[in-house]
C-alpha cells in the first residue's frame, strides 16, 4: 500500500450536521415559470402597432420602365449605336434583325437586335438620339389581315395614340416583311415608316418591301446591300473591308453536368413539361394529350386528318375562330443523318454562350442541352437555308469550286441570285441535302447550330367551338409530303409529326405542346345576322366551330340568322371531309344552305366561286339587304382572290355597280368587319 493509501485509510474528519438550502431546484424552476407567464400575459395585452397600408405598386410596369432605362444606359456603356427592333411572328423578322446587327461590326459600328415587347419603346426611341451616330432599324412583319405581330402590338398602339410625341433627332429606316397575296401587303412596315416620319424622325434610307410570295430572301439581300453604303455616307464612316465570318457564340462542352439541369425540349422554363403551371402561352406551352387522331378522307393519295387535344385542367380558354399553335419536332431520321454526315456525337451536352456578355440573348436556344435536342426541338433543319448561312459556311468547303458557288449564291449578283433560286429554292434543298450534295462541305456542328434559324410553332384554325367542346380543341390538317427536283421526299415537319401522334390503349398518351393565339375571325355579335362561309379543303376548319356554335345557340332558344356554307373538294367519294357532320347540320336546320363543289368529278372543273355565282341572287340579298357577314378561309393566292372577283361580279350584275364601285363596296365590308379572311399562302 502506498503512503497515499495509508493516509486516506487512517485519517478521519470529525462529523458535523449538513446545512439545508432555503429553496430547492424545483422551487426555483416553478418560480421562474410563473414569473415568465405573468410577463407574457402583460405583454400580450399590449395593443398591436398600427401598420400603415401602402398603395400597391404596379411592379410589371415599374420593372418594364426600369428595364428600358437600364437598356438605354447599357447601350451607352457598351458603345452600341445601332438598335434593330423586330416585329416577328414566325421568326424571320428576328432573323433579319440579328443579321443586320451583326453587319454593323463590318462597318465599325456596334449593333444589337431588340424585341420591342421587352422595352418601354417611348424611352428607347426618344433617348436613342442622344447617342452619336445612332440609328434605329425596324424589321416589321405584317400578320393576318394587316395586323402587327404579337410582340409589336404595344409598339403599334403607342404609335397610334401619341400624336404629340417629338421624335426629331431619331434616325431610322424600315424593312417590311409581308406577302403580296394578302389584301394588306406589308401594312405594318408601311405604317411604322410613315408614322415615324410624321412624328419628326428622319428616314435615312428608303422603306424596304419583302415579299414572301416571291423571294423574301432576295428582297432583303438587295435592300441590305444598298442600305449599308447609305448608312456609311450618312454618318461619314467607311466599311472596314472585313468580310470574314464573325462568330456570335462560343462553344462550351459539359462533361460532368447534372442532367436535371439540361434542357430536353422545353421552350422556356427548365422542367416546365414535367411540372406544368398556367398561364400557358408561347413561352410556356401546355402539353395537351391527343384523344382522337383519325383520317378524314375515304380515299386518294393524300392524308387529311382530324385531331382532338384535351385541355382539361389547363385553364385555357378559346373562342370559335381562334388559332391553336403547336410546337413540332424534327424527324429523328434527319437528325441522325446530320450527326452521321458531320461525324459528331449528338448526345454531347453543350452550351452556346454569347460572346457579348452584356447581351440579353445569352444563347441562340435553351442551354445547356445536347446537339440531338437542339436539332430535334430547337432548330429548323427542313427549310432551305438562307443566303447568310451559305456565306458563313462557305469557309468550311475544302473544294474551292464549292466555296465559290456558295459565296456566289450569297451575293446580290444576277448570276448568284439565279443559282440560289434554282439550286437551293427550286430544288427544295434543306441543309442535309446541301451537305449530301457538297461532300467537301463539313462545317463544325456548333457553328451550324449557331446559324440555323429557330424551329417555329405552327398555327392551325381551330375546328371546334368552346361552347360545345370546352375541354377539347380540334385540328383539321392535310399531311404535307412531296418529291423534290432531286428525287428526295420532303415531309412537312408539323403535319407528319401530328400524324404520328397516335392514340393507344396501353396507357401511354401522345402529347402536343400548344397554346392559343386569339383571332379577329369571329361570328357576328348579333346571332340574327346571316353568315356566309366559304372554305374549300381544310379551309373548312373554323367553320366547323362556327356551325357547332350556331347549333348550340339554337339549342339555347336563341334566334339564329341564315347560315350558308360553300365547301369544295376534289372528289365526293374521296375527300368530302366532315360529310356526315355537314349533312346532319343541314338536316337539323343549323345550316340553311349547304353548297359543295366537287372540282374533279366532271370534265369541267367546278370551284366554290362557281357555286357562288350560281347562287348570286341569294348571296346579294343576304349581303346587301340582310346585313350578312362573309367569311373566307383557305388559300390566299388563288381561292381568296377568285372569291373576291366573284363578289365583284355579283355586285356589278345585281347591284348595278361598276367594277370600281363593286371593289370599293367589298372593301367597305372589310372595314366594317363584315368581310373576314383567315387565309394562308
Amino acid at each position: 500500500m502506498t503512503d497515499m493509501d495509508a493516509e486516506t485509510s487512517t485519517h478521519t474528519e470529525p462529523a458535523v450536521d449538513e446545512e439545508v438550502p432555503l429553496f430547492s431546484n424545483l422551487d426555483l424552476f416553478l418560480f421562474s415559470l410563473i414569473v415568465g407567464l405573468v410577463i407574457y400575459w402583460f405583454m400580450s395585452r399590449k395593443k398591436p402597432e398600427h401598420i400603415p397600408e401602402f398603395k400597391k405598386l404596379d411592379t410589371p410596369k415599374l420593372l418594364h420602365a426600369f428595364t428600358s432605362k437600364c437598356f438605354f444606359f447599357l447601350i451607352c456603356y457598351q458603345g452600341k449605336n445601332i438598335i434593330v427592333f423586330y416585329g416577328s411572328q414566325t421568326g424571320t423578322g428576328e432573323e433579319f434583325s440579328n443579321r443586320l446587327s451583326k453587319d454593323a461590326q463590318r462597318y465599325g459600328m456596334k449593333g444589337m437586335a431588340a424585341d420591342p415587347e421587352e422595352y418601354e419603346m417611348v424611352i428607347c426611341i426618344t433617348r436613342l438620339s442622344e447617342i452619336k451616330n445612332s440609328l434605329a432599324i425596324f424589321c416589321m412583319a405584317t400578320y393576318g389581315e394587316g395586323d402587327p405581330t404579337d410582340n409589336a402590338q404595344d409598339f403599334y398602339d403607342w404609335l397610334q395614340e401619341n400624336d404629340d410625341e417629338d421624335l426629331s433627332g431619331l434616325n431610322y429606316t424600315v424593312f417590311a416583311l409581308g406577302n403580296k397575296t394578302y389584301e394588306h401587303y406589308n401594312a405594318m412596315g408601311k405604317y411604322v415608316d410613315k408614322r415615324l416620319e410624321e412624328l419628326g424622325a428622319k428616314r435615312i434610307f428608303d422603306l424596304g418591301l419583302g415579299d414572301d410570295d416571291g423571294n423574301l430572301e432576295e428582297d432583303f439581300v438587295s435592300w441590305r446591300e444598298q442600305f449599308w453604303p447609305a448608312v456609311c455616307e450618312h454618318f461619314g464612316v467607311e466599311a472596314l473591308g472585313d468580310e470574314s465570318s464573325i462568330r456570335q457564340y462560343e462553344l462550351k462542352e459539359h462533361t460532368d453536368l447534372n442532367m436535371n439541369k439540361v434542357y430536353t425540349g422545353e421552350i422556356g422554363r427548365l422542367k416546365s413539361f414535367e411540372v406544368q403551371k398556367p398561364p400557358f402561352d408561347s413561352k410556356n406551352p401546355f402539353l395537351a394529350p391527343v384523344t382522337v387522331n383519325r383520317r378524314l378522307n375515304k380515299g386518294g393519295d393524300r392524308h387529311l386528318m382530324h385531331l382532338e387535344l384535351d385541355i382539361t385542367g389547363s385553364k385555357i380558354r378559346y373562342e370559335s375562330g381562334d388559332h391553336v399553335a403547336v410546337f413540332p419536332t424534327n424527324d429523328s431520321t434527319l437528325v441522325n443523318k446530320l450527326g452521321q454526315i458531320l461525324g459528331v456525337d449528338l448526345d454531347v451536352v453543350i452550351s452556346l454562350n454569347n460572346l457579348d456578355e452584356e447581351s440579353n440573348k445569352k444563347h441562340p436556344f435553351p442551354c445547356p442541352t445536347t446537339y440531338r435536342t437542339a436539332l430535334t426541338h430547337y432548330l429548323d433543319i427542313t427549310h432551305p437555308p438562307r443566303t447568310n448561312v451559305l456565306y458563313e459556311l462557305a469557309q468550311y468547303a475544302s473544294d474551292p469550286k464549292d466555296q465559290e458557288n456558295m459565296r456566289k449564291m450569297a451575293s446580290s449578283s444576277p448570276e448568284g441570285k439565279a443559282l440560289y433560286q434554282s439550286w437551293v429554292l427550286g430544288a427544295s434543298r434543306n441543309i442535309l441535302a446541301i451537305l449530301e450534295d457538297m461532300p467537301s462541305l463539313r462545317p463544325p456542328v456548333d457553328h451550324l447550330c449557331e446559324l440555323l434559324p429557330r424551329l417555329q410553332a405552327r398555327y392551325y384554325s381551330i375546328a371546334s367551338s368552346s361552347k360545345v367542346h370546352p375541354n377539347s380543341i380540334h385540328i383539321c390538317a392535310v399531311v404535307v409530303e412531296y418529291e423534290t427536283a432531286t428525287g428526295r421526299i420532303n415531309k412537312g415537319v408539323a403535319t407528319n409529326w401530328l400524324k404520328n401522334k397516335l392514340v393507344t390503349d396501353n396507357g401511354h398518351k401522345s402529347t402536343v405542346p400548344m397554346y392559343i393565339r386569339k383571332s379577329q375571325f369571329r361570328l357576328p355579335f348579333k346571332t340574327t345576322n346571316p353568315v356566309i362561309m366559304i372554305g374549300p379543303g381544310t379551309g373548312i376548319a373554323p367553320f366547323m366551330g362556327f356551325i357547332q356554335e350556331r347549333g348550340w345557340l339554337k339549342q339555347q332558344g336563341k334566334e339564329v340568322g341564315e347560315t350558308v356554307m360553300f365547301f369544295g373538294c376534289r372528289h365526293k367519294n374521296e375527300d368530302y371531309i366532315y360529310q356526315e357532320e355537314l349533312e346532319e347540320a343541314e338536316k337539323n336546320g343549323v345550316l340553311t344552305q349547304l353548297n359543295v363543289a366537287f372540282s374533279r368529278d366532271q370534265e369541267q372543273k367546278v370551284y366554290v366561286q362557281h357555286l357562288m355565282k350560281k347562287n348570286k341572287e341569294d348571296i346579294w340579298k343576304l349581303i346587301h339587304s340582310d346585313n350578312a357577314h362573309i367569311y373566307v378561309c383557305g388559300d390566299a393566292k388563288n381561292m381568296a382572290k377568285d372569291v373576291q372577283t366573284a363578289l365583284h361580279e355579283i355586285g356589278e350584275e345585281l347591284g348595278g355597280m361598276t367594277r370600281t364601285q363593286a371593289t370599293d363596296y367589298i372593301k367597305k365590308l372589310m372595314t366594317k368587319g363584315r368581310y373576314s379572311q383567315d387565309v394562308w399562302s
